[in-house]
């Protein structure tokens, strides 16, 4: 594995793959890795030549009181997981590399950003989107590869690719989660034992609704949505930013239970804020 810091060197280190018309798979993250990111990795190495990942602490998706100076790092970590999943290139810039100067330029999705995290977060879908443009136009990838616990950043990155006519494939991968259910996190280091604990109750309220989806207990997303709010509501340490079952993924208001839906919370437990999600598909997939 080659660590690669600029933009330069990681363009002229991809030329001959290009040459050679060997497909590229790129996996994005902020470090701080864990088995979710290795799945990325796993899926990459499946169906790609060359994989590059990025470990990058994006400072543009990140709001005034958020938790940027906090995010986990540990790059020396980082970099055993990475070549030990055969990850062929990583690229690790710092700040002053991919922003060298004040951006007079954002990249904006509208509508599916407005929902959701979108709504608790602004303008943390500008940063991702910018980034993530950046990131495409340095690797110049055949195949990008993002996990669905942030399901709304999916759908962000689609759109994007769609409006924008990024020659990249977007592959959604399923989520990662640690033996007891909770979605895996780089921000799950900083829960307490206690707040772990209670923070499984977002994947069992989230499977919950599903399997009562399922069984037609529901009669509006309205109650599927105030189910999972009763359910994380038990536990004492949960404090809410949002609950809400949407169309996925334009991430509009459902016009039926039988709509594919998005089921997401984003719920904060002292002073970490998790997310998670689950997607009911009514064609034969699952995620």
């Amino acid at each position: 594995m080659k660590v690669i810091t600029t933009k330069s060197e990681l363009r002229s280190s991809l030329q001959s793959s290009r040459t050679d018309r060997k497909r590229i798979g790129f996996v994005p993250t902020m470090g701080y890795l864990h088995e979710g990111h290795i799945s990325l990795v796993k899926q990459a190495k499946l169906e790609c030549d060359i994989v590059v990942m990025s470990i990058f602490v994006n400072p543009l998706q990140f709001g005034p009181n958020e938790d940027l100076n906090r995010y986990p790092r540990d790059f020396e970590r980082d970099c055993e997981l990475a070549k030990k999943a055969g990850v062929d290139y990583l690229f690790h810039p710092d700040v002053s590399e991919m922003y060298p100067s004040q951006s007079l330029t954002y990249v904006r999705v509208g509508q599916i950003t407005e929902k959701l995290c979108g709504a608790s977060r602004p303008g943390h879908f500008d940063g991702v989107a910018t980034v993530v443009t950046k990131l495409f136009q340095i690797v110049q990838p055949d195949r990008a590869y993002f996990g669905l616990k942030d399901a709304q950043q999916v759908a962000v990155i689609e759109q994007m690719v769609l409006d924008l006519d990024i020659p990249v494939t977007i592959v959604p991968c399923e989520i990662v989660r640690e033996s007891d259910g909770l979605a895996l996190s780089s921000r799950n280091v900083f829960l307490t034992p206690e707040q772990h604990q209670q923070a499984l109750i977002l994947s069992k309220s989230l499977q919950m609704a599903k399997d009562k989806l399922a069984s037609h207990l529901f009669e509006s997303t309205d109650q599927v949505s105030q189910f999972v709010i009763q359910q994380i509501q038990t536990q004492s340490l949960a404090e809410i930013d949002y609950v809400d079952t949407l169309q996925y993924p334009s991430l509009e208001s459902p016009n039926s239970l039988t709509d594919d839906l998005l089921i997401a919370v984003a719920v904060r437990f002292g002073s970490t804020r998790l997310i998670d999600n689950v997607l009911v598909r009514h064609n034969n997939k699952e995620c």
